[in-house]
């Protein structure tokens, strides 16, 4: 899963596949959709564009390409999905008659990383002019039919905008063949190849704590699960917090001879990353970043192009880079230049495999070795159903990401998840793994159960990955399932072995590693002990289970759907009138939602405020008198349980302004209350409040966040900058705000999460 506090500031069967005839579902057509009278025979779609406007149209283009694409609620915001599926035939039919190189010479947006895109797969000429002549249905049928070997000399000189085009005339069945027929293993590995599914072990906790860590890659390994990375995403994104994970991650590696085997990785910002390696060298592993497909989009990243082409070319042996995407991240930040989430998704493979391409000719040029050890993995379903809403939706993604990845050159994984406010189910996440499965993705995540204890999301658990290596007999990287083996978690075929399901054992050979000479049963009772407390912490660890080795056992089940029930709750549960009637000096404002349904399905109306809101800002503004420089805002998020439960935002309130006090900031007596309130609701606050004043002005945002955790948390996100720059509107973004998450009784306490917001803060005045 996306990492740490910088991802957070932006993650079918075949008898419903996807074909012309389907009606977008399950909303009525919009005003905004497309639609497109039929196309002349053998018209193509630059043909059709001169044809019915005159001249080449680049809206038109990129609309006649998002039409071609299944439904999808991303693609209905944007304005470029199709009407019916009459006007998604067409659209198809148009493309399959359009030639490769006439995509390649219309690009639907040039900036630095299409010049980069450009350049490097300019490298691979032969392949670039095998296709060019083709036209995209010519080249589709080809892919389908040719040999593997056939196919991997079409892939180098495929662009991305060609790619995007390719999966959007396929049928999911299709998409299934394509994967299944094109594999790029990682250097010296089996990860990545036919037959071979792998595992990201995401051993998340709520509080950074490093037991809780520790304990679910113990875990894991005690189902033959995590031959891929050990891969945390960070609470806090301070490097001495970052630095911590990193050497736990590393011992564990390290205590049990992996080394030359298993990477591990914070998946904290790259910078971050960069900086615990050169305070401390060798501690680090795998470098991890998002990444996204425009220049514009990665600059809500805080990435550059040459600063990612400089940090990949630094990375030297095994261990490379480590990216995560996701369809809709780009749009849902702001950056979707008016074309298609497919598209943008194939612009991040195409940014991976460019920085393959760079890597590997400037160690050449040095005289080193060559080594782009690098994997992608695709968050799919991360986001929410303003971006897909149903498990079809998600199969399709999935499959449309694994086929982009692939032909890019890619080893790819997927991370086939939902979050809570999505119509997928617990259930129905076994459904959308066993349409994907036959397309053999390279790895999944996996965490004790589906639901992720910090992040609150549903994803893979360890036993699914048990169900699915049974049921469609793929392997984990070889060294690793010898690994298994010696511990005895799995026997020589593969099948479940005598210490299967049992993490205490391996806490067990953990010790005799590290030469405790006590005897076992005293270190087994210290494992039990030790797992009562992680357990404390609101973390999941799985032991034994149900009917079948692939099944939960049953009361770990029944724990993970009372979760999955509350979080439903929680999602849906908004601030009361009683409860913001004791919040001190409130200021209630709304923001332009309608109701809460609206909210869940149209993020952006929660990110803009209401006219009333407006004037009363103004109104706040006058009053204070420009003596303020901090102000709170209080929101419900997705969770407004994690704001209104007892011990919650009244000791946080209290502690904060104590700490605020002490440090000589000049806070604002009023609570701003938004209902129905997203994040960047707080960015406009401040450019309401603060815009044109002198000095640096801070919003801290307390919002309900993360539903399906267990733990009701919440976050607060902290923005501080200058008059100048908040008088600018849309200039404050994610990417120059700070966040404290994991706030509860249950996680990051909250007088601990006040001092840390106020440290934080301090931190940024200097």
């Amino acid at each position: 899963m996306v990492g740490g506090s910088a991802f957070l500031l932006t993650l079918i069967s075949y008898s419903h596949n996807a074909g012309a005839g389907d009606e977008p579902s399950p909303a009525v057509a919009g005003d905004t959709d497309v639609r497109l009278e039929a196309p002349l025979p053998g018209e193509d779609v630059f043909a059709y564009i001169q044809r019915v406007a005159g001249k080449f149209e680049p809206t038109l283009y990129a609309r006649i390409l998002g039409a071609a694409n299944e439904f999808k609620e991303g693609d209905r915001s944007l304005g470029v999905a199709a009407a019916d599926g009459t006007t998604r035939a067409h659209a198809r039919n148009l493309l399959a008659n359009t030639r490769v190189r006439d995509i390649d010479t219309h690009p639907l947006l040039k900036d630095e990383l299409y010049a980069l895109l450009e350049e490097t797969r300019a490298r691979a000429s032969a392949a670039v002019a095998k296709s060019a002549d083709l036209t995209l249905g010519a080249l589709k049928q080809k892919l389908l039919t040719e040999s593997d070997d056939k196919v991997h000399e079409f892939c180098p000189g495929l662009s991305s905008d060609v790619i995007a085009c390719l999966v959007r005339l396929m049928s999911n069945p299709e998409l299934v063949v394509l994967s299944a027929k094109v594999f790029n293993a990682l250097p010296g590995s089996r990860i990545g190849a036919r037959g071979y599914l792998g595992a990201r072990i995401q051993p998340n906790s709520p509080i950074d704590n490093l037991d809780d860590i520790r304990w679910q890659v113990l875990d894991g390994w005690a189902y033959g699960v995590g031959d891929v990375v050990l891969g945390t995403n960070p609470v806090s994104s301070d490097p001495r917090s970052v630095e911590a994970i990193e050497r736990t991650l590393q011992d564990l590696i390290e205590t049990f001879g992996l080394k030359d085997v298993l990477p591990h990785s914070v998946l904290a910002h790259i910078d971050v990353q960069a900086e615990v390696e050169r305070s401390q060298p060798g501690s680090t592993g795998i470098w991890f970043q998002s990444i996204a497909g425009s220049d514009s989009a990665n600059a809500t990243f805080d990435i550059s192009l040459e600063k990612m082409v400089k940090y990949a070319d630094s990375r030297s042996g095994k261990y490379g880079l480590y990216f995560e995407t996701g369809q809709g991240a780009d749009f849902t930040n702001g950056h979707s230049h008016g074309y298609d989430m497919v598209i943008h998704e194939s612009r991040k493979y195409g940014l991976a495999r460019a920085l393959k391409v760079k890597v590997a000719e400037a160690q050449l040029k040095a005289g080193r070795e060559p080594s782009p050890w690098l994997h992608v993995n695709d968050v799919a379903g991360f986001i929410g159903p303003e971006v897909f809403r149903t498990r079809e939706q998600l199969v399709r993604c999935c499959l449309e990401d694994l086929v982009m990845g692939k032909l890019h050159g890619l080893t790819i994984g997927l991370d086939v998840c939902s979050t809570l406010h999505m119509d997928v189910s617990l259930d129905d996440l076994d459904w959308c793994l066993d349409q994907v499965m036959p397309a053999n993705p390279a790895y999944l995540m996996a965490l004790p159960t589906k639901i992720d204890p910090m992040l609150g999301y549903l994803t893979t658990g360890f036993q699914d990955h048990v169900r699915l290596r049974e049921k469609f007999d793929y392997k984990v990287n070889d060294p690793m399932r010898e690994f298994f083996q010696s511990l005895g978690v799995i026997d020589a075929g593969g099948k479940p072995g005598s210490h299967f399901g049992d993490p205490a054992w391996i806490y067990l050979q953990y010790r005799r590693k590290k030469a405790d000479s006590r005897a076992n049963q005293e270190i087994l009772a210290e494992a039990r002990s030790l797992m009562a407390v992680v357990r404390s912490h609101g973390v999941f660890l799985a032991e034994g289970h149900g009917a079948k080795a692939g099944d939960l056992a049953p009361a770990l089940d029944t724990d993970i759907r009372r979760i999955y029930s509350d979080a439903k709750k929680s999602i849906w549960a908004e601030l009361t009138p009683v409860f913001i009637a004791g919040i001190p000096q409130a200021l209630l404002l709304s923001t332009k939602s309608v109701n809460r349904n609206d909210y869940i399905l149209h993020p952006t109306s929660g990110e803009q405020l209401g006219s009333a809101a407006v004037a009363a800002l103004r109104n706040l503004r006058k009053q204070q008198n420009a003596l303020c420089d901090v102000q709170i805002v209080i929101s419900d998020g997705l969770n407004a349980l994690a704001i209104m439960d007892a011990g919650h935002l009244d000791a946080f309130l209290e502690e904060l302004r104590n700490r605020l006090a002490d440090g000589g900031f000049r806070t604002a007596r009023e609570h701003v209350v938004l209902t129905s309130g997203r994040v960047r609701a707080g960015y406009h606050v401040g450019e309401h409040l603060f815009g044109g004043l002198p000095g640096r002005r801070a919003i801290l945002h307390a919002i309900g966040e993360r539903p399906g955790t267990g733990h009701h948390t919440f976050s607060v996100y902290l923005t501080d900058t200058s008059g100048t720059v908040w008088g600018q509107p849309g200039k404050v973004d994610h990417n120059i705000t700070k966040v404290v998450s994991g706030i509860a009784k249950t996680a990051l306490l909250p007088r601990l999460g006040a001092r840390e917001t106020v440290r934080i803060l301090a931190s940024l005045r200097g």
